[in-house]
């Protein structure tokens, strides 16, 4: 095994590290001002910065001897110096994205383990045929674009990366040349905030560029493989998206909003069809076959360009017509060029007219308000409607035959929750039923949250035996987890309920989510309550014959469900319900995973094999034992009193604001949503959203979310006498080993010499200490656990990366906190004269390295 990682090292040294340092030359010709010298003084800059956090100086310290040392400089010519290494450097992390990605394809074994290449061999050599067409019959991989802010890049950035990458793959020096010269003009920062709209066009690129060729090839690799064995009614591969449908803290998303988003998702699968349809004509010039593909080119071009065609196409026409072109070609024409055909009539079935799903999330409190209102308003629901308990309310809203006057509700938000309701049956008519058929409950804490949206969709006009549409509760705080069984036995004992389940194909859908649960009790307790629902869910839902299906809302970083993922997937036994694999992709995570049609491919393909591989060869009827399972429960009960002691410490939202850029993320510019869910409120850590939250912890290199309390944990086993059991249950379990392995990640990304001052301040230091404490604590146990020689040393090539990656953006993790500093001096003085501006503007300027950077650091 050393072999191949060894060469896959290599490779990375040559194909990114060697090059990297090749094109950065090139930047000395990039349309700046001063740039020969500034890329001279940010490299001299940067060893300034290593040396001087080995000799335990502050940031501030740093910068002062650095000026003092290398230039005799005013101070208005070394800020603007400091922005420039700012421009210089947000590039250099540009150039490195676009390295790896050309070289994914060498220092990733596309056809290794977990590709759809090993899945065959796999299947073959077990004579598995029918089981994988068994198991393809209702399994799918739903992968579901968030609208989470934690995309720096503007989409002509990503466009330019994309271009670029090709490019170094090609070693077309020329090329690159004029690529990292357009970047020097391209802005990296958006002045205004997108709008929910922006947010979606900027991800339908993806789905246009990657998604659409990813998916395509990997389905049509089964088909062409395993033809018995894929259902054309169940695609192994969904996409869905969440911009413009999810509402939940964010007031700018509203029902025109998912209207357009909706027409803007239809009108990108139909060009991807008419850009197709287009090509094939090329190759299939034979008589019979050029009228319909001519037809069907016409119907395309309608739709997209021409006002009031759009619903004279559906999904069915397209198939049709193809399929008769099909038989022509095989009958006729010696099946010729087959296979180009055979794509397209792939990724029509795949996409339909609505490319992604549109998912509607809205928060569970919003709909107790808004029925009282109704009820208030007519003869529909009670009078005293609020005053009632959860099983009359129930009650009474299964009885509802009559949709709601939607001019009783005069208030903005719950009006545009019925609109809302309405557009979904508009989305539905014109891309199908996939274009948007799930209502997301977010703060799920009750069988009445899911059955006041039931209510709402029969007061909406919507009929019991037509309501095609599925309620999701989203259980996400701890608390939420771990009352989860009980509100689905609930649901699952109301016969209407039921009955409705029985209609949406006996399924239900229930989301877990990782970012509150984090928030709330800690890397190791989120992650467990999280499996402990899972198990208790998947025993309830098959008590009552109920197929259920996890949809994980796994952000980007380890600290929200990110990392590995396909291998907490991979570690699943049978005790946990595997009939579909569903989670969210955010932020920086589509871009760095899925930016590219062979990284697309390969993320995709290891979940794929995730969920299939699982069910075929996994001989685990659990994940884990019961003895695992209590030395688990006792690990992440540790870890939850350590998190619960540090969440209440006075100081510890105080630091975060203090020490990071957690006040200025709003004025980034990345997302629509606000940064707190209360916006007017004192900072608290239940209004504080995840993303800044933990990117601001990232940002100042401490990353407290995904490693605080493991530490104490092990440690605390260690004293019990208990480590035995955890050598042997990090040898023998793979969900356990992923859990250590995303911590790990997390870690490798702390850099305490960054804010090492901290300890000595009087009121921070404390604080300061404790977390490093903990980071020691826990770096110390997991090597010894691991019998690793440092973190990640398992996979050199990542550590390497992450390594790369964290000295290129040192230089502006210590310009941000001078900034910072300088601002809180300024601040204490009562005076700015112009300057506070100017800083505050650099350490926003600065996120967007940083952040772009860490790749899955928010």
């Amino acid at each position: 095994m050393e072999a191949p990682v060894n060469n896959t090292l290599q490779l990375f040294k040559n194909l990114v590290g060697t090059k990297f340092q090749l094109y950065n030359s090139l930047f000395t010709a990039l349309p700046f001002h001063k740039v020969e010298k500034t890329g001279v003084f940010l490299s001299l800059f940067l060893i300034h910065c290593e040396e001087g956090y080995g000799k335990e100086k502050s940031p501030q310290e740093i910068l002062t001897s650095f000026f003092e040392q290398y230039t005799n400089a005013t101070e208005q010519q070394q800020i603007d110096m400091l922005f420039r290494f700012v421009q210089y450097a947000e590039r250099q992390v540009v150039l490195f994205d676009a390295l790896e990605d050309a070289a994914f394809r060498h220092i990733h074994d596309m056809n290794g383990t977990g590709s759809l290449s090993h899945l065959e061999s796999e299947v073959m050599a077990e004579q598995k045929q029918d089981q994988l067409a068994a198991k393809l019959q209702d399994f799918s991989v739903r992968l579901v674009l968030t609208a989470h802010p934690t995309q720096f890049y503007p989409g002509n950035v990503l466009s330019i990366i994309n271009d670029l990458s090709r490019a170094l793959i090609n070693d077309n020096t020329a090329q690159v040349d004029s690529y990292l010269k357009q970047l020097g003009k391209t802005p990296f920062f958006k002045k205004e905030k997108p709008t929910p709209y922006d947010e979606a066009i900027s991800l339908v690129w993806f789905l246009e560029n990657t998604f659409y060729t990813a998916a395509g090839k990997i389905v049509s690799r089964l088909k062409s493989h395993f033809p018995a064995a894929i259902n054309g009614n169940n695609p192994v591969i969904r996409m869905g998206f969440w911009p413009g449908g999810d509402r939940d803290g964010n007031p700018f998303v509203n029902a025109d909003i998912t209207l357009r988003v909706a027409d803007a998702l239809r009108g990108g699968i139909i060009k991807c069809y008419y850009l197709d349809v287009r090509r094939l004509k090329r190759r299939l010039t034979f008589k019979g076959i050029e009228n319909e593909l001519a037809a069907l080119e016409q119907q395309l071009y309608s739709n997209l360009f021409i006002p009031g065609h759009k619903t004279n196409l559906s999904r069915q026409d397209i198939l049709d017509t193809l399929y008769r072109v099909r038989i022509i070609l095989i009958e006729d024409n010696n099946a010729l060029f087959l296979g180009l055909l055979d794509d397209l009539i792939t990724r029509v079935e795949l996409f339909g007219l609505f490319f992604a799903t549109l998912d509607v999330r809205q928060d569970s409190s919003v709909h107790g308000p808004l029925l009282a209102k109704i009820a208030a308003g007519s003869e529909l629901l009670p009078d005293n409607y609020a005053d009632l308990g959860d099983e009359e309310k129930i009650s009474a809203l299964l009885k509802v035959k009559k949709a709601a006057d939607p001019a009783i509700v005069e208030e903005g938000l719950q009006q545009d929750t019925l609109a809302t309701i309405k557009a979904i049956k508009t989305i539905q008519t014109a891309n199908g039923e996939f274009g948007c058929h799930r209502y997301i409950i977010s703060h799920t804490t009750s069988a009445l949250d899911v059955m006041e949206v039931y209510g709402l969709f029969l007061l909406s006009g919507w009929k019991n035996e037509d309501l095609s549409v599925d309620i999701v509760p989203l259980f996400e705080t701890i608390e939420d987890l771990r009352h989860a069984g009980e509100v689905m036995r609930s649901l699952y004992a109301n016969e209407e309920y039921r009955k409705h389940l029985r209609q949406r194909y006996n399924k239900q859908t229930i989301m877990l989510g990782f970012s509150d649960g984090t928030k709330d009790g800690g890397y190791l307790m989120a992650n467990w309550c999280i499996y402990k629902a899972k198990e208790e869910l998947s025993a309830i839902s098959k008590e009552y014959d109920i197929n259920v299906v996890f949809f994980d809302g796994r952000g980007g970083p380890p600290a929200r469900g990110g990392g590995k993922t396909h291998q907490f997937y991979a570690s699943m036994g049978r005790n946990i319900a595997n009939k579909e694999i569903q989670l969210t992709i955010q932020g920086q995570t589509i871009s760095s995973n899925f930016g590219t049609v062979d990284s697309a491919q390969f993320n995709i393909e290891q979940l794929v094999h995730a969920g299939i591989a699982n069910e075929l060869f996994s001989s685990r009827e659990k994940t884990l034992t019961d003895e695992q399972e209590a030395l688990l429960q006792e690990l992440a009960d540790a870890g939850f009193d350590s998190f619960s002691e540090l969440k209440v410490h006075p100081d510890f939202l105080d630091y975060l604001n203090y020490a990071s850029p957690l006040r200025y993320y709003a004025e980034t510019n990345i997302g629509s949503r606000p940064s707190k869910r209360n916006g007017a409120g004192k900072l608290n850590l239940n209004d504080l959203r995840a993303v800044p939250y933990v990117g601001a912890w990232s940002q100042i290199k401490q990353n407290v979310p995904g490693f605080y309390g493991v530490g104490y944990g092990l440690e605390k086993m260690e004293k019990d006498g208990k480590w035995e059991q955890l050598q042997d249950l990090y040898k023998n379990s793979l969900f356990f080993r992923t859990l250590l392995d995303n911590c790990e990640m997390a870690m490798k990304k702390c850099y305490f010499p960054l804010t090492a001052a901290y300890k000595n301040h009087p009121q921070f230091g404390e604080i300061w200490t404790i977390i490093h404490d903990e980071f020691q604590r826990t770096r110390t146990y997991l090597l010894k656990l691991t019998g690793h020689s440092d973190l990640m040393s398992h996979y050199p090539t990542d550590q390497l990366s992450i390594q790369m990656r964290e000295r290129i953006v040192l230089p502006l993790l210590t310009i941000q906190q001078y900034a910072l500093t300088r601002i809180r001096e300024m601040n204490e003085a009562g005076n700015g004269d112009g300057l506070k501006e100017i800083f505050e503007k650099l350490v926003v300027r600065c996120s967007f390295g940083i952040i772009n950077a860490g790749r899955n650091s928010a």
